[in-house]
């Protein structure tokens, strides 16, 4: 069974952590009853990434996808959380782990954006339209992994990264 494992940052602030738990049942929602949902935070506060793992075990996974709920590709979304990650998911030998990108440049966030300001999505892309480098520069390297123009399937084994 397959198991999506979100990860942010955790905080001091009660509201953020809780908002995970409500992004995870969003996200159960709209993934169906055939896959895991779960939620952890790599510090400050539980539960934490090693109890996110067991979590999704003992829910049936058999397969864990995590993906790092942050923005952009930082420290912690492509260093911290697949190291964290791996090291957790040491003692299930048998479980396919692998570490998706951060958020990184999406056009769906840039309508959330328009959205939040009251303001309308003038010109919507298609993913094809939408699927370059945005950078000033347009280079396809300034953001990394986190440009549109990389495949979306960009992932990382976690387990790889342990060792």
């Amino acid at each position: 069974m397959k198991a999506i494992l979100l990860i942010d940052h955790g905080s001091r602030r009660s509201e953020a952590n809780e908002m995970m738990d409500c992004m995870a049942n969003l996200v159960q929602a709209v993934a169906g009853p055939e896959v895991v949902v779960r939620y952890a935070h790599m510090e400050l506060c539980e539960p934490s990434i090693e109890a996110g793992v067991r979590n999704c075990v003992s829910a049936g996974a058999t397969e864990l996808i995590v993906f790092p709920y942050m923005l952009s590709p930082g420290k912690h979304s492509t260093g911290d959380i697949p190291r964290l990650v791996a090291a957790a998911a040491e003692d299930f030998p048998d479980l396919d782990v692998r570490v998706t990108n951060a958020f990184g440049v999406h056009e769906k966030l840039a309508e959330l954006i328009l959205e939040r300001a009251g303001l309308p999505v003038a010109n919507p892309l298609t993913a094809d339209e939408a699927a370059h480098c945005w950078h000033s520069t347009h280079n396809g390297t300034a953001c990394g992994d986190a440009c549109r123009c990389h495949p979306v399937s960009g992932a990382v084994d976690a387990t790889s990264i342990a060792r």
